[in-house]
């Protein structure tokens, strides 16, 4: 059995994974952004062992939940499930960026991290200079980028640690819409599957995956000054240093 958190998991693919990783007896611990919708989530994942509350659109919030995590660890794996997109650029930035760099930052780790990205983030650039300036140009398909970067910079940094990002797949979520064509199982049980496989091919480091089979990511996240650089700024605009 593992003991397993998740970001972002009252609802949508965060909901499903946890359901699904309950129901094969593992320990799971859900995440919302308020106490109201926390009720909820441990009312729709029966067998859930608790419930941790934080907006992670808040620096603040999301340092706060950050000790949380760790006051309820430590853990065999972390999923940053959260995530948004039909909102505004500096929310995108604050929830699919920031957030996932200040817990990863600020949790003891874990034995396995994932964190959830996109194909969009494919089309997406680095923007490393409107960090500190202007957050209105930041898409969602930079801040995926963004994702795999960090899961990478973990992989090299964390030796003994299985970091890797996941596409997903457009998935009909509340997110990706009732039209969206992708497997929605296999949507969810790719980070199930890199959080507690025995699996030869889920303990690997520093990959991406669709659907549990490695794809090819945005080059930019190999550039090793490049993401060294995104973790200056994020630490800059959090006040959080990486933890090499």
């Amino acid at each position: 059995m593992s003991k397993i958190f998740i970001t972002g998991s009252a609802d949508g693919l965060g909901k499903l994974c946890a359901a699904f990783l309950v129901s094969q007896g593992h320990e799971v611990t859900l995440h919302a952004r308020s106490e109201s919708r926390g009720r909820d989530a441990i009312k729709n994942v029966v067998g859930a062992s608790g419930v941790l509350t934080g907006d992670l659109s808040s620096i603040e919030e999301t340092r706060k939940l950050g000790n949380e995590v760790n006051k309820v660890g430590p853990w065999d794996a972390i999923i940053h499930n959260a995530g948004v997109y039909r909102t505004s650029a500096k929310e995108i930035f604050a929830v699919n960026t920031l957030a996932p760099y200040i817990l990863t930052a600020l949790v003891e780790r874990p034995k396995r991290v994932i964190y959830l990205s996109s194909g969009m983030h494919l089309h997406g650039q680095a923007n490393l200079e409107k960090f500190t300036a202007d957050l209105s140009n930041i898409s969602y398909s930079d801040s995926k980028l963004h994702v795999v970067m960090l899961a990478i910079t973990v992989a090299r940094a964390w030796r003994d640690v299985y970091s890797n990002a996941v596409d997903p797949g457009w998935v009909p979520t509340k997110m990706g819409g009732r039209g969206a064509p992708d497997d929605l199982q296999q949507g969810y049980e790719t980070q199930a599957w890199l959080a507690v496989s025995d699996d030869p091919n889920a303990r690997v480091t520093g990959r991406y995956f669709h659907h549990k089979k490695e794809r090819r990511h945005n080059p930019l996240a190999d550039d090793a000054e490049l993401r060294g650089k995104f973790i200056a700024r994020c630490e800059v605009l959090s006040g959080i240093p990486f933890p090499y």
